[in-house]
């Protein structure tokens, strides 16, 4: 099972860490997700993750779902950037 860590910027770093929607969306295809704030920019977050099926991830990102999620918790998609442990 792969570690993925996501890095974005989001609008409200306490409404982000707050949000339900991470494990409502992401649960069914990701475990153990932990949030992370940079300390010297803190509009910029991070997650990481154990991912059980990239392939599901990846669907539940391009999904409708996906997109409701990021748009609620304020994150600025263009900023998104995905690692994936190799």
């Amino acid at each position: 099972m792969p570690k993925l860590i996501a890095t974005h910027e989001v609008d409200d770093v306490a409404h982000w860490l707050s949000s339900p929607k991470r494990t409502e969306v992401f649960g069914s295809v990701a475990s153990d997700i932990r949030t992370f704030v940079d300390p010297e920019n803190p509009s910029r977050v991070g997650l990481s993750m154990d991912v059980s099926d990239m392939d599901a991830f990846q669907a539940v990102m391009e999904s409708d779902a996906g997109a409701a999620a990021m748009k609620y918790d304020g994150v600025r998609q263009d900023t998104l950037v995905l690692l994936v442990e190799s």
